[in-house]
């Protein structure tokens, strides 16, 4: 399967020291499967930081990641309560390591519109149940997410 990863800058080696922290997943190396989102993600990374927009494009051996016994692989189809805790607590700030230990997270992206749902439930405006049935209006993307050197293996650079 394709996987791409906007960037300013060329990805040749996926280095962990690099990935901020405090995103949906956690600190890690984030592709998506639709080039377009990836595009997007380059435009504005090379806005905010400078540089050139580029997309870099990998190859994941799914099957090989699913069946590999020593892999932790989390999957959410679909924005639901496990997947809106699971995201906030990898946003906290007041997180100080990883909130999990899965080497790779398949799921959807919490966008900035979405985040205005966070901070809703956060400041205790909204209820989770409201906050899952709002996400359900939203445009949801995908996201993969690559936490360890294990799991990076599956992915080749094209």
């Amino acid at each position: 399967m394709r996987l791409y990863h906007g960037s300013n800058t060329d990805i040749k080696v996926i280095d962990f020291t690099k990935c901020k922290p405090y995103k949906d997943f956690g600190q890690g190396f984030y592709l998506t499967e639709m080039k377009e989102q990836a595009t997007l993600m380059a435009r504005r990374t090379a806005s905010i930081y400078g540089g050139d927009p580029l997309v870099s494009c990998f190859e994941f051996d799914e099957e090989g990641a699913l069946n590999d016994t020593s892999l932790s692989i989390k999957r959410f189809d679909e924005p639901n309560e496990e997947w809106a805790l699971f995201v906030m607590d990898n946003r906290s700030k007041k997180q100080k390591h990883s909130t999990h230990e899965y080497d790779i997270v398949i799921g959807p992206v919490a966008d900035d519109t979405i985040a205005t749902l966070f901070r809703n439930f956060d400041d205790g405006i909204i209820d989770l149940a409201m906050l899952v049935n709002g996400l359900k209006y939203k445009k949801i993307s995908s996201q993969y997410f690559f936490h360890t050197q294990k799991a990076n293996a599956y992915l080749k650079k094209l």
